[in-house]
This record gives C-alpha cells, structure tokens and sequence, in this order.
C-alpha cells in the first residue's frame, strides 16, 4: 500500500476531494488509490478485436481503401515531383468547418494535400486564434469511414446521372404546378449561397414550402428575444467591457458556437489588471456548469425556481410589475450579494439569461438590464441573414399528415433522430411520395428516404458560412473529395436546372455582387486572410417588451431539463472517437452519458453512482445510469441529447440513452417528469479517478486584499548532477484562474501528437492515453462545492524521477530542459510512471499501430512518431514544433522570437490559460508569469524543480465562497 501524503497544519489551498467517493471513504476507491496501475483487469476473448474497430475508426482512413479517386490508395514516392510541392513541409489553408450552421474560421495544416490540424484563424475578428473541442476534431470526421460515398436510392447504390434523370423529372411536376407539393426541410445555416439558392428556387416555384430544423440552436435560440423585445435578435455580451456579470443559467462559457467568443472575452476581462480579478461572476443555476464553476458566488436552484430568481432581481431595481417572490434563504443571500455588485460596477453590469430558458425569465433580464442601462453591454445584433418565413417541423409533419407535401427535400439535417419522438416523423416521411436526404452520413434520416445525396466534408467543400459575429467566411476545400459526393450548393444547383456545376461556381457568384469590381483580386485576399470585410450595420435601438409578463405554469414532479452534450452535442459528432473519449468537463465521463441528479435526490432515492433509473415524462420514459453530481439543484434532473444513436457509424451506434425520447413537443429544455430507481447498474468510464497525485494543496487561491501570497520556487538541495546549460530553457505557466475546463487542449493535443483512442472497456481501467489531462476538484459542502480546473501536462522536471528510475535510459533531459522519451530504448517496465509524483505517463498496453501500408496513416502528423505496445508516452512541449521554430530560426541566423513558439494546447486554449516559452529570457511572456505573485510550483516539496508552473486562482472576497 502506497504511504499516504501528510498534509500540512497550514495548508495554502483549500481542502479538495475529487469525488463523492472520496468524500465519503467509499473502500472501492481507497483499493483503487492503493494500486499504483489500475489496471490489471481481463478481458475477454472479444477486446482485441473490439479495440482495433475502434483504433481503425478512430484514425479513420479505413474507408478510403476503396476509394478509386482517393489520392492515398497507393502511397508510392513520386517519379516526378509535382511543382510547388515540398515533401514534409506543411501548407496552410484559411477555411472554416461548422458547428450548428456557424462558422468557426481555421488555419488547416495539411502534408502533401492531406489536412492533419486544424487551428483557429488568427486573423479573424470571432475567434482571433483560439479554438474548441469541435474544431480540433473536425479533422477526423474528413476520415470517418462511415461516411456515405455515392448516391443511393432505397438502399441500393446509384449514378450521379440516375440522381439528374429523377431531378428533370421532379422539375417538370414542379413546373407545371409552380411548385405545389415540394417542401424543402433545411437543417441551420448561415450560408449566404444556400440562402441565396434557396431564394431562387422558390421565386422558380412560388408555391414551395420551407421548413427549419435545429435540434439545439438555430431560430430556437431567438424565441426567447422575441418575447423579452419584441423582435428576433442576436445577442453577443460584451463581456469584455463588464465589470459584474449575473447569470441566470446561462452557462455562455460552456460547449457550442458562442464558446470561444465568450470565454476569450470573459478572460480579457477577468485579467485586465494584475493585482485583482477584473470580472465578478454570480451564477444560479440548477446543473452545474463551466461558467458556475468559475463563479465568484454561485447558487444551486432547481430549474422551475430560475424564474423567481429573475423576478427578484428585477424587484431590487423596481421594474414595473416586478412583485418580491418568495425565495429560500440561500437564494435571498445569493441576491442580495449579485445586485450589491451591480450597484458596484458603475453602470458595467450585465444580467444574462439562458437560452434554454422560459419567456418569464427573458422577460425579466431584459427588463433588469433596461433598469441598469445595460443594454448597450448587450450587443445586440439583428440575426444572420436566414430563409425568409421558414416554418417549424411540427408544421410540416401537419402539413404532410394532410397531404399538403409530395416531395421533400431534407438538406443537412437529421430530424428522425432529433426530432421530439411525440412527433412521430419516420411515420410522417412514409407518406411522402419522394423523400431525399443530403447529408454527409446515410444516418437515421437518410436511411428513411427514398434518396440518399452524399455531401462533402467541409473540409472538402467550396461554400460560405458565418461566425457568431455575423462576420463571413469563404469555405474552400484543403483536398479534393475521397468519395462520389457533392457539395450542397452542387445539390441545389441541380434542382435550379443547372448541369453539374463546378464546385465554387455557385460561391463566386454569390460574392460577385457583394466584392464588386477587381473581383479576382478581392476574391483571393478574402480565401487567404479567411473572411469577408464587410460594413457592419448599425445596431439596432432594443427595448425590454413592455407586455405583461406570464410566469410557467407551476406543476409536480421532478424538473427535467435537456441540454447539449459538452463533447457530441446534438448527436453531430457520436461517431467521432476523439471526442467519445475525451472527458466531460464537470463528470469526466467518456463514451456515454448519464442521467445527472443532486445529492439530495440521490439520498431521497438511494442512489450511486452508475445505478440504473427510468425517467418518465408523460407517456414516455428512457432508462440510464445515474451520476450524483455535486452542487446540483436537489429536484432537477438533467438529461444529455447527443447519444442513443442508431445510425451514427461503428464508434456511435448503441451508446448511452436518446433524451430526444422523451423531450415534449411543447417543452423542449425543461418539463416535469419522474425517476424510479431499477435495481440494477453499471461502471461508468469516468477518468476523474485516474492518475492520482499523492500531496496536497494541488489547487491555490490568492485574494487581493491578502498579503500571503504562494511561496516562489526556492532552490532546494540536491543529489542531482547540474544539466549542461542551452541558449533556450523551455518552461510553461497555466493560469488556474483562466481555465474553463474546456478541454480544447486536451483535443488539440490529440490531433497534434496522434493520441490514439483506447475505448470504453479501457478507459474503465485507467488505460486513456490522453498526455495532458484536465483535473476537477471540489472543494467545501457537497449541496454548494466549488469547483476547480487544473491542467496537468508533464512537468519536465529539471530533477525528474522518471529519468532516474528508467533502467534502460529511455526517458532522458534535453539541454533545453525538455523531458524526452526514447521510444526505442523503452522496454515497458513502467517504472517512471511508478516514480512520476504527478502521473502523467502514458503505456500502449496494445499495439494500436497501423500496418506500414494502410492508407489510414494519413491522418497523422507525419512530424511524430506513432509509438507501439509497450512504450511508455507523454508530453514532448511539442517536440516537433520546437524543432521547427529552430529551424526556421537558424535560416534567418537570429533567436528564437518570444511568442513565435507555441505549442498545441496553447494555441488551442480559448482564455489563453497556458503560455509557453523560453525562462531564461527574463523579458519573455513566461518568465513575467513565474514571476507573478500568483505563481506557484505543484508538489514543491516534492524537490522536482518543474519547467510547467501554475498561477493561483483567484479567491472571492470573504462570505462569498
């Protein structure tokens, strides 16, 4: 059994716990700290074969095999080398992938026309560099095996001919009927071409119908500014210019399109000054979130109470109609502290809402925000450019129930997986009498249609998009298409008649108009700098609607709400394996979700961990496993969408449970329903658990008003011999108080090192092979913790135990302080694993190598070694970046520039948490950090000397933790 750490009497952090087995001494979680590898579970006959299905999806070239026009079928050296090529050197492209019809602008890295990273565009206004989970991971959808490779009709492969034939059929009907009987169902877009197509489709045929459906965001995100102002907006907060920020619910620092945006600001507002936060946060909110756990005072409310919340803020700024509710004494304290500080701030105040929330409680924000003269904070926009008068899905299931549709056309969306069940849409496509689906899987919609039009990656594709900001982006294509597919404006270019169009006619003609004259020229400065310079329009003059406000309609049972998955989302992405293993940010749950309850519910129905519950809500009901997470509302359950897939491809088909099951028509985000507990249970591939470190005070905490700051790193004795010196020492600093927990890093890194996925089966044992991890730590009373993130990469210790404990010298110390790995020394005794204090070492405890020949290598970073069973992994700094910048750095005969090398997870990081660089330069960006008062060395006593240190967070004023 390992020697337990003594804690100080005067500890410089707070007390963690990690979990609530921790919490409450559970001896299944004490056996599993005792074990020094996890791991030593068997496995039936089966895991082999399970784990290369997975190893070949995850990589996912397995489908290009055959592909006739697929450039890596033969991977052969060139005869004569194509000009402008340079084997081994990367070019870039500025381009953009989707998130729920948004574009989230890139910088695409591809190695002889392949695409094997994608980083944020640092030139655009949106996102100025920074990332998310979803972008770094669009590259493997490119290589999805899965993907659909030719047109289909019921099933059985057809002819890009056969598809024109029964389109020239389709539009002489359409001609002599102008158009009756033909419905398009559009899934949402911000493209202007297919905007614009549209629009011209149904001037050709008036009597069209147009039908929109997003199961998360889309036109549903704009209901609830229509009933607090009358009129659809987009609103974008102005984090940056706040001083106090009061959030009802709005978790805007969470997963979707708006994260990168609002985290970026958010930062730059929290840390305009040095010596003191520069943002305060006050979050209520009924499931614990990314934003709740960077609140500088956070409320647990049940998700029907969020209202009254609302209500009694605006009754503290004597809004009109605003009666003082009745609220508990925690939720009065909680009030009480938020509106002080936004009598503080001075008119730099902003109130949020959720977007999953009730029309009362819109109503109520707009109406505080008025009161505050807020509204300018607001950035209030009118909505992107969309199809005019588009109807609902439950319009057009009414529609085709009464016959009004012959044809439907299903443009990029999956409505018989994300339409509420009560709808009955699989029934309703039956009694269409020619049904096409375009979409870049034959997923569950595609797979109920007649037609089946395979469409490009966007990676593949010419086509357009806006970001958050309105701003637009040119999509071009970083390789040709693997597959018989065409782009959606190719698509709708047959339907308006034209034959087979080149794939960015339809997108050049769109920005003609728009470019104007010396097209050319502006067309190309557009595709290299990544978007479109266009005159914003003026903002629009908002008001709070002045109607009467009608409070939800009070009921019994348990609340239910529905939310997004933080790493599939909507379902989008269940058949992409980086992001089916990589962990939650709050559960560290992978390949699955889980039925979120509180402690008070889980002691009321005694309930663990993984225990098998039935939600029912009206006539309907799913069954999942349970997770009791910590500071939830004690009557709200919370149910994930995204999983329960049946079509999603070999890594998403039969994970988890489908919440689309059980999500009322008139409800979406948050009804009434019941748990009952079932009497059975599962393990659950959680991570939180793994790579423990042994010590304390992992997490530190300043104040600004306090003069006992951590401790800088002192020079401790040392057996040690001194390391020959280099003219760069390489070193990072996380700053705790940036970190959202996000986990963009931790894909980046991924992408960059080709990480490989493991599977459920072993990420239960503690086998993930993830080089940096994010831990989540807890702190204070289980119903109201506080919430910590902390990234943990490789130290690279300058007196690192893993070198000393190697017996074949495998893990050696570069003059410049990096920590490498020798992968063809290691033999696999994991010893410096066992000697590693901070557990960061990775072991291939299977060989998830390719054979030599296999086009699925594409997909990989041809600057890193993709290792073997039994070696031993981690953390390089980016090796290969670091070379790289040396490279380029020794052409010019001049040094390395600061900020001119950055590693992936800090190019990846949203806040701009992590900063790399060279400790010896004292004018560096790193070395202004180590030398902040905050900054602080994790398991200092343990004499490692670390290169990678920590800013410490910073504390609320005291009462408000």
């Amino acid at each position: 059994m390992r020697r337990r750490a003594t804690k100080p009497d005067h500890p410089r952090g707070p007390v963690l716990w990690s979990s609530l087995e921790e919490l409450l001494g559970d001896p299944a979680f004490e056996a599993w700290v005792d074990a020094e590898y996890p791991v030593a579970a068997t496995f039936g006959p089966t895991a082999r074969r399970t784990f290369l299905k997975l190893m070949g999806a995850s990589f996912a070239l397995a489908g290009l095999t055959g592909c006739e026009k697929s450039p890596f079928v033969a991977a052969l050296p060139y005869v004569e080398q194509p000009q402008g090529t340079d084997v081994g050197i990367p070019k870039y492209y500025a381009t953009a992938v989707t998130l729920d019809g948004y574009a989230q602008p890139v910088i695409a890295t591809t190695y002889s026309g392949r695409p094997t990273k994608l980083d944020g565009n640092p030139d655009h206004p949106a996102t100025q560099g920074r990332s998310d989970v979803f972008m770094q991971a669009a590259v493997l959808d490119l290589y999805d095996p899965d993907r659909a490779r030719a047109p289909s009709r019921r099933g059985e492969p057809v002819t890009w001919n056969d598809v024109q034939h029964q389109i020239g059929l389709l539009r002489q009907q359409w001609t002599q009927s102008q158009g009756e009987g033909l419905a398009l169902l559009l899934g949402h877009s911000t493209s202007p071409t297919l905007i614009r197509q549209i629009e011209a489709l149904v001037l050709e045929f008036p009597k069209t119908r147009i039908y929109e459906h997003a199961a998360v965001g889309g036109g549903r995100w704009l209901e609830s500014t229509r009933a607090a102002y009358g009129q659809a907006l987009q609103l974008r907060p102005q984090f940056e210019n706040c001083e106090v920020v009061v959030s009802l619910d709005d978790d805007f620092l969470g997963a979707g399109p708006h994260q990168v945006a609002n985290a970026r600001a958010w930062s730059a507002a929290r840390h305009r000054t040095a010596d003191k936060p520069g943002l305060a946060l006050y979050m209520a909110e009924a499931v614990p979130s990314a934003t709740g756990a960077m609140a500088e005072a956070r409320v647990a409310v049940d998700a029907s109470r969020i209202w009254l919340i609302a209500q009694g803020l605006a009754n503290s700024y004597d809004v009109a109609g605003a009666a003082k509710p009745d609220l508990s004494a925690k939720e009065q304290r909680w009030l009480d502290r938020a509106v002080h500080a936004c009598r503080s701030a001075c008119g730099r105040a902003l109130v949020t809402g959720s977007r999953f929330g009730d029309e009362a409680t819109a109503s109520w924000v707009a109406r505080t925000n008025e009161a505050l003269g807020a509204n300018a904070l607001l950035g209030a926009a009118a909505p992107a450019p969309n199809v005019a008068n588009a109807k609902r899905l439950s319009d057009l299931v009414s529609d085709i129930g009464r016959g009004a549709v012959k044809t439907l056309i299903i443009i990029d969306a999956n409505p018989a997986y994300t339409a509420p069940a009560w709808l009955a849409f699989g029934d309703a496509v039956a009694k269409v009498r020619y049904s096409v689906h375009l979409g870049i899987h034959r997923d569950e919609t595609g797979a109920l249609c007649e037609w089946h039009l395979p469409l490009t990656h966007t990676l593949e594709s010419w086509s357009d998009a806006r970001s958050v900001d309105g701003t637009a982006t040119i999509i071009q294509p970083t390789i040709a298409p693997f597959y018989d597919v065409r782009t959606v404006h190719q698509v709708m270019a047959l339907l308006l008649g034209q034959m087979d169009p080149l794939p960015e006619a339809p997108v050049r003609d769109t920005w003609r108009a728009t470019l104007g004259d010396d097209f050319e020229t502006k067309w190309t400065r557009c595709l290299h700098d990544g978007y479109v310079p266009e005159q914003r329009a003026a903002p629009p003059n908002i008001h709070a609607a002045a109607t009467a406000v009608v409070p939800p309609l009070p009921d019994d049972g348990l609340d239910i709400v529905f939310r997004p998955d933080p790493t599939i989302w909507d379902g989008s992405f269940a058949n992409n394996a980086w992001l089916q293993e990589l962990p939650k940010p709050l559960t560290t749950l992978t390949w699955g979700n889980v039925i979120s309850i509180g402690p008070a519910l889980a002691r009321r129905e005694d309930l663990t961990n993984g225990d098998h519950v039935r939600i029912r809500v009206r006539d309907r009901s799913i069954t999942g496993p349970v997770w009791v997470q910590p500071g939830q509302a004690p009557n709200t359950v919370a149910l994930t969408l995204g999983y329960g897939r049946s079509k999603a491809g070999r890594v998403g088909d039969g994970l988890g449970y489908n919440a689309y099951d059980v999500q009322p028509i008139d409800q979406l985000w948050q009804t009434k329903g019941s748990l009952h507990k079932l009497g059975t249970r599962e393990t659950l591939a959680v991570t939180q658990l793994h790579h423990r470190m042994e010590g304390f005070d992992f997490i530190r905490e300043v104040n600004a008003a306090d003069t006992d700051h951590p401790n800088h790193e002192t020079t401790q004795p040392s057996l040690y011999p001194p390391k020959p010196s280099a003219q760069n020492a390489w070193g990072m600093v996380i700053d705790l108080d940036a970190c959202i927990g996000c986990n963009a890093c931790v894909a980046a890194c991924t992408a960059e090192n080709n990480v490989p996925v493991v599977g459920s089966d072993q990420v239960k044992v503690g086998r993930e092979m993830h080089w940096l991890r994010i831990a989540r730590y807890y702190a204070g009373d289980v119903e109201e913790p506080r919430s910590f993130f902390q990234p943990v990469p490789c130290m690279h210790c300058e007196q690192a135990p893993c070198e000393m404990g190697c017996p074949v010298h495998a893990t050696t110390h570069s003059p410049e302080g990096v920590n490498q790995m020798v992968y063809n020394r290691c033999i696999g005794t994991r010893t410096c694993s066992s000697y590693c204090p901070y557990k960061v070492r990775r072991f291939n405890f299977f060989d998830y190598r390719l054979a030599p020949d296999a086009p699925e290598h594409a997909a990989h970073n041809p600057d890193v070694t993709v290792r073997s069973r039994g070696v031993m992994e981690k953390c390089t700094y980016c090796a290969q970046r670091i070379e790289a910048a040396h490279v380029a750095a020794d052409k010019e005969n001049r040094p390395i520039r600061d900020g001119e090398l950055v590693t992936a997870c800090q190019s990846a990081c949203p806040t701009k948490a992590i900063v790399f660089g060279d400790i010896s330069d004292p004018d560096s960006e790193v070395s202004r950090l180590r030398g902040d008062e905050r900054h602080y060395v994790l398991l200092e006593e343990q004499g490692t000397r670390p290169r990678t240190t920590y800013l410490a967070r910073w504390k609320p004023p005291e009462g408000q933790e």
